[in-house]
Formats: C-alpha cells, sequence, structure tokens
C-alpha cells in the first residue's frame, strides 16, 4: 500500500480518494489476470521471437564488421598498388638515366628490361 502513503499528501474528497482506490485494485487485477491468461505457448513463442530478434542483431553486426574489413582490405590494397606504380615509375626514370635516353622517348628495349625486373 504504498502508494496510499505517496497520495496521501494530495489533498481530495473521501469519495474521490474511494473512487481512485477503486480503479487502482482494478488495474492491478487486470495487469495479474493479463499475466495468468499467457500461455506457455505464448511465453515460449515470445521467447524465440525475442531469440530471432537478437541472431538477426548479432548477424547484422557481423555482416557490418564483414564489410568494413573488406573496405579496408581494399583500401590497403589501393595504396600498395598505388606504392608499386610510383616504384615502377622510379625505376623507369633511373634505367632511363642510365641508358642514356630521355624522358618523352619509350623504347621496346625499355620495355622489355622493365618486364625483366
Amino acid at each position: 500500500m504504498n502508494h496510499m502513503k505517496s497520495f496521501a499528501a494530495i489533498p481530495m474528497s473521501k469519495c474521490m480518494r474511494d473512487m481512485c482506490k477503486e480503479e487502482d485494485y482494478a488495474f492491478l487485477n487486470n495487469q495479474k489476470s493479463r499475466e495468468i491468461d499467457k500461455t506457455p505457448k505464448e511465453s515460449t513463442f515470445r521467447e524465440r521471437e525475442w531469440q530471432q530478434k537478437q541472431e538477426e542483431r548479432e548477424k547484422e553486426e557481423q555482416w557490418k564488421s564483414h564489410v568494413a574489413g573488406l573496405a579496408s582490405e581494399r583500401e590497403s590494397l589501393r595504396g600498395r598498388l598505388h606504392r608499386l606504380r610510383e616504384f615502377r615509375d622510379f625505376q623507369k626514370r633511373v634505367l632511363m638515366q642510365d641508358l642514356g635516353l630521355e624522358p618523352g622517348t619509350a623504347s621496346e628495349n625499355l620495355t622489355q628490361l622493365l618486364m625483366r625486373l
């Protein structure tokens, strides 16, 4: 009867207080009857439904982490490709300087040498 103590400070008529008590008890009885009315089938159904939602959330999280991993792997591969291209250009410049070729000319011999490297 904690509600009686908390509501005691509220000024209201005796009649009104009795009506509130009746409504409180009716509400509490409704809640109890709803809990009693639930069959084991309903509770197991709700449990299964909750478990399915939990599994879906887990799968979604796994999918998100998988996609994030693929994106980071793709980004690292792009960086690696860029570094390899820069290194290939560097090799080409050094080779052209060693052979005494001008930067604008591309010869077949140069291409073959680069292929061997």
